[in-house]
């Protein structure tokens, strides 16, 4: 039969790419659903017709579907939904709320009550080959150490509701595994493209680069903190290669992936890297971590500095994932997750010609 590719989260950055990922992938075979919120649509169609146009694609082979992850049956009318059963081989679940600072209510409305809509519906469908589910590294909240890919245990605390929304939504997807072959995802920290520096918005460790950028008028810069601690930066071109090789490998029914860097870099050393990148100049002396967070706390600063206040708590984080069930399946694909070292100058050149446009820069409360 044909494969139907139904994805929540589109037309967002990672969606958008691992469609093509998918297409390249099966050479362009299949057809493409995505579900798109009525306020998105006018954005997704400009991104369709570019995947269309770019893989030589039929206008019928890409559709897209408007309804809404926190509604029941997703908010797909009955004739789409009936079509949609029938068409579907392989779900991909991307849309939730990834902002650090993101409210209680909205976080769980739509992480976990909308992953809870997407896996009804996911059960109703007649043909379904492969659910994969975008989860995040950091379910693991608090908990510190060693942290397995088959574990899913509940932290004493969660650094914010992102994470705490993904854990319990992540639960709800592991359930699933009796009844669909299930796939999980869980990403580390993801950054643009490691050749070509690619990225839709400027979060995560762009955060870093924001607060090096603003102040490179002074004559050093400190570090912040000791920097001792690992932060794990994944590039999203290993993320998306290697969730459409683990979706479409026998071996990853029924699995949780880390895909996370194996070697990942200490704090200082990513900070220096990125200062010697965009300022050409070395660090200087430090500020303690917790002086620097009491100053985010004026939502001026914040601001003036483009810093969530609640990115600095991956600063001291002492949490170190295992990928061995991932390295191990990747093995005979020659995929692999790139030294964050060699694709620093693609991203600060990326961040550079692009720092001063406003879609690209986060909204900071």
């Amino acid at each position: 039969m044909t494969f139907g590719y139904f994805f929540t989260g589109f037309p967002g950055f990672i969606s958008n790419q691992l469609i093509r990922e998918v297409l390249r992938k099966n050479d362009g075979n299949g057809k493409v659903y995505v579900l798109v919120l009525p306020s998105m649509a006018e954005k997704a169609e400009t991104e369709r017709t570019a995947i269309l146009k770019d893989f030589g694609m039929e206008d019928d082979s890409f559709k897209i579907i408007t309804g809404d992850i926190t509604q029941n049956g997703l908010g797909i009318g009955k004739e789409e939904d009936s079509m949609l059963k029938e068409a579907v081989t392989h779900v991909f679940h991307l849309a939730a709320i990834y902002d650090l600072a993101v409210p209680k209510d909205l976080a769980f409305r739509v992480n976990v009550e909308g992953t809870r809509h997407v896996n009804e519906w996911v059960k109703s469908l007649e043909h379904i080959k492969r659910y994969t589910y975008f989860s995040t590294a950091f379910v693991a909240g608090k908990r510190e150490g060693l942290l397995y890919e088959n574990e899913l245990i509940r932290p004493d605390a969660f650094k914010n509701f992102y994470e705490e929304t993904k854990y319990e939504a992540e639960v709800l997807v592991e359930a699933l595994k009796a009844d669909v072959p299930v796939t999980i995802i869980r990403p580390g920290i993801v950054k643009g493209h490691s050749k070509t520096g690619e990225t839709i918005k400027f979060d995560g460790p762009y955060f870093i680069m924001n607060f090096i950028d603003r102040l490179s008028f002074m004559p050093f810069l400190p570090h912040l903190g000791k920097g001792n601690t690992v932060v794990n930066l994944v590039p999203v071109d290993y993320i998306i290669e290697a969730t459409t090789y683990l979706t479409f490998s026998e071996k990853g029914a029924g699995k949780t992936y880390h895909l996370t860097d194996p070697k990942p870099y200490k704090v200082s050393e990513l900070y220096e890297m990125m200062m010697v990148e965009l300022l050409r100049k070395q660090p200087k002396g430090s500020v303690p971590l917790a002086l620097a967070k009491a100053g985010l706390n004026f939502r001026v600063l914040r601001r003036y500095l483009g810093v969530e206040k609640e990115a600095l708590d991956y600063f001291t984080w002492k949490g170190h994932f295992d990928s061995s069930q991932a390295q191990n399946d990747l093995r005979d694909s020659g995929i692999h997750c790139p030294d964050f070292k060699d694709g620093i100058s693609a991203m600060a050149s990326f961040y550079r010609q692009n720092k001063h446009e406003p879609h690209y820069q986060i909204n900071i409360l």
